[in-house]
């Protein structure tokens, strides 16, 4: 019953963005670094998207009953590990900044730095809520 509560699937979702903010955050810094090399092509993590898709796949019509679902925010009945691939890094070769081909724009790097530190800190807040609710509940 113990491991029911501690894998719960907000907790492995939590620590799947975790993991992905922390591979963005690479990306990112990664990207900045090569600001100066000719024709490098930026990099971009893509993971909200793949884990909405594996969180809400779409729904085909079997004639199953299907979990009903009163509020936008409700997480699925459960998680399918899966159906999630996890974080993918793509390449942007859809512009070029500069003449020696390199796409790479510093300003935007660094507010997509800027966003992803919230983001990652929003995260860790979540997750010590979530352990400091589990500790309370076993302290009685």
């Amino acid at each position: 019953m113990l491991g029911n509560v501690v894998n719960a699937p907000v907790m492995s979702i939590l620590e799947a963005a975790m993991q992905a903010s922390n591979l963005r955050q690479q990306v990112i810094s990664n990207n900045i670094a090569n600001v100066n090399t000719p024709n490098f092509k930026r990099k971009e993590l893509v993971f909200e998207s793949v884990l909405a898709k594996a969180l809400y796949p779409e729904e085909e019509d079997n004639g199953d009953l299907k979990l009903a679902k009163t509020n936008a925010k409700h997480l699925p009945d459960s998680v399918s590990t899966d159906a999630f691939a996890g974080p993918m890094i793509r390449n942007d070769n859809s512009t070029t900044m500069r003449t020696d081909g390199n796409n790479v724009d510093p300003d935007i790097e660094m507010a997509s730095l800027a966003k992803n530190t919230l983001y990652y800190n929003a995260l860790v807040r979540e997750m010590n809520l979530n352990i400091t609710k589990l500790n309370n509940v076993i302290k009685g």
